[in-house]
């Protein structure tokens, strides 16, 4: 594996913005279909109380892509993309991009090292102010990957801009922000996940000397980060995409959701799609990280001036 050596001067904040916000949606593009699948597998039988087995239509992270191609057809794995890449561009930017610059922010003058907590302090940070930014795409697209096979007559939106218009004409702004709370404890957790992750990660690495500052060490950090992200925020995210998906008036707020939910599939309903998850999110730190490290070193040598 080669890569761009790291430049004499480090990328600027701005730099690091527009980097993230790009490999976030190169990130998306090759991953998206995994993330269909878990949204199909996290909403699955949630209004059929109790439970059949007849009722189960997913099987699996390939099960569920391969119904979805042979019922709706190759095109239904890439549905919502557009607001998937919409929300990445303001979403990863904000969390991912200036992530450095809260770090350091937080940390105190003087200090030789940033500690652990002031990692933590800034992921939280920059997740949450990226939720709020960035929460009507979310659900625009988790909306657009839960609905199946329909006709289009039947389908509730007919593009991103009519989902968009229709959510805050029939629900008002608010429901363009649903599942606000939750979304931001889920960002909250998988940026401590990710970011902080690959952060000690990578620095853990090159401290000892077992890699250098090259593709195979963000390869490395990036998969560690996807594992731990995955772990910590698989319950809340399966909460935060039902509510997202629920019809107005299903559940009173999140709670409620994530009460329902335990009543009927217990604890393990917490970990629904985990699989499909950490398949998606792995995949997709090990190409966003790297392609974030690769973005931010052709910009910072390729304008050295501003650097």
């Amino acid at each position: 594996m080669v890569g761009l050596k790291p430049p004499e001067v480090p990328p600027t904040a701005a730099m690091k913005f527009v980097s993230a916000g790009m490999a976030g949606c190169i990130a998306d593009l090759c991953t998206f279909p995994l993330d269909t699948a878990k949204v199909r597998l996290q909403i699955q039988g949630e209004v059929r109380i109790p439970r059949t087995i007849s009722s189960v239509e997913y099987r699996g992270v390939f099960g569920t892509l391969s119904t979805m191609v042979r019922t709706e057809g190759a095109r239904s794995l890439y549905r919502g993309l557009a607001a998937g890449l919409q929300r990445q561009m303001s979403f990863a930017s904000i969390r991912i991009g200036l992530y450095d610059s809260v770090k350091q922010l937080y940390t105190p003058k003087g200090a030789e090292n940033t500690g652990t907590s002031t990692r933590l302090l800034a992921g939280c940070t920059t997740g949450a102010v990226a939720v709020a930014f960035a929460q009507p795409t979310d659900v625009v697209k988790v909306r657009f990957q839960a609905c199946g096979a329909l006709a289009d007559s039947a389908r509730r939106y007919s593009s991103t801009v009519d989902a968009y218009r229709t959510i805050a004409r029939e629900e008002g702004i608010r429901g363009l922000w649903r599942g606000t709370m939750p979304n931001i404890a889920r960002n909250a957790i998988i940026n401590c996940g990710e970011l902080v992750t690959y952060d000690l990660l990578k620095d853990a690495l090159l401290r000892t000397q077992l890699m250098t500052d090259n593709v195979p060490c963000h390869f490395v950090a990036a998969f560690g980060a996807g594992f731990c992200a995955t772990v910590v925020a698989s319950p809340v995210d399966v909460v935060k995409t039902r509510y997202m998906n629920a019809s107005p008036g299903q559940y009173r707020n999140a709670l409620s959701c994530l009460l329902a939910l335990l009543m009927q599939d217990g604890p393990a309903g917490l970990y629904k799609g985990f699989v499909p998850s950490f398949l998606r999110l792995g995949s997709w730190n090990v190409v966003m990280f790297v392609s974030y490290e690769q973005l931010q070193r052709a910009m910072a040598l390729a304008r050295p001036g501003l650097a």
